[in-house]
């Protein structure tokens, strides 16, 4: 007991400040990265890894020169694959951190609408919904927010249009050449229609959930753009956002929905979107 004593001592003693800076920061980041990751395929891929080190180690103990040759050798390989393999995660990290408070110093804002805009286009995109809910006509609406959606709107045609109701029912109109993709709102215009969204990689939703429920968890994983979906089958209105999707909205919820979005700025302020899981997750 005395000896482990001496020892820690001896550890604080030696440690400066910028030491604890060092580790403070270290624990920072592994701890971000893997509340990234947990949720993800990739941390199946990362126990993958860590069982490969562990056999690595355990050959190198016991003299398994053979074993211990391929293995370093996949290892070395491996660092490169591991750039390719987590290539999702580490772009959804650096966007997170593009989004953060720290991200905002680079931020230029390139123009803000005046509150009656605001209450406007919210009033039209709640009109829009549910009127297309009344009739059961699909549509996906992405509303853009800090992360910008460049990727995506190349896929689309330009629209360039003030936000409206009857332009939205008419672009999601069957049969129609655009209304099978998404439309994206860029500050209080919509910008594009028809754009093509990335589907999720989440392997545990609901087998009811069709492509365009998929593809508007898509874009929110990757972005932290807001979706209102509504669907072909059943009518309902959805959000999704900040890689939740939450069901079943009426007129009301979905404005109260649509504020938040429109005053909110950053990632954090998402998080506040979390008590909407007690309408209905999927």
């Amino acid at each position: 007991m005395d000896f482990i004593l001496s020892y820690i001592t001896r550890f604080f003693l030696v440690l400066k400040f910028s030491d604890l800076i060092d580790i403070a920061i270290l624990a920072v980041l592994i701890y971000q990265i893997a509340k990234i990751i947990r949720e993800t395929r990739a941390i199946q891929l990362l126990k993958g890894i860590l069982i490969l080190l562990g056999v690595l180690l355990l050959s190198d103990l016991l003299n398994l020169n053979a074993l211990n040759y391929i293995l370093e050798n996949t290892v070395q390989a491996g660092l490169f694959a591991i750039v390719v393999i987590f290539q999702p995660e580490l772009r959804s990290m650096l966007e997170r951190m593009g989004r953060s408070k720290a991200g905002k110093i680079f931020d230029v804002v390139a123009g803000q609408s005046s509150n009656d805009k605001t209450t406007e286009v919210i009033d039209e995109l709640c009109e829009a919904a549910v009127n297309l809910s009344r009739t059961k006509t699909g549509a996906l609406i992405v509303i853009e927010r800090s992360t910008r959606l460049g990727d995506v709107i190349r896929t689309g045609s330009v629209v360039n249009a003030d936000v409206s109701a009857a332009l939205l029912e008419n672009i999601f109109a069957p049969n129609t050449p655009l209304h099978d993709g998404a439309v994206i709102v860029r500050g209080d215009r919509i910008h594009t229609a028809g754009s093509l969204l990335p589907l999720t990689s989440n392997p545990n939703l609901s087998r009811e959930l069709g492509t365009r429920h998929r593809a508007a968890l898509g874009i929110s994983e990757a972005s932290d753009a807001m979706v209102v979906i509504v669907s072909e089958e059943t009518g309902k209105i959805s959000i999704a956002i900040n890689g939740t999707l939450t069901r079943n909205l009426d007129k009301e919820s979905l404005k109260r929905a649509l504020e938040r979005v429109f005053t909110t700025k950053n990632d954090a302020d998402a998080e506040k979107f979390k008590f909407w899981r007690g309408v209905e997750n999927a």
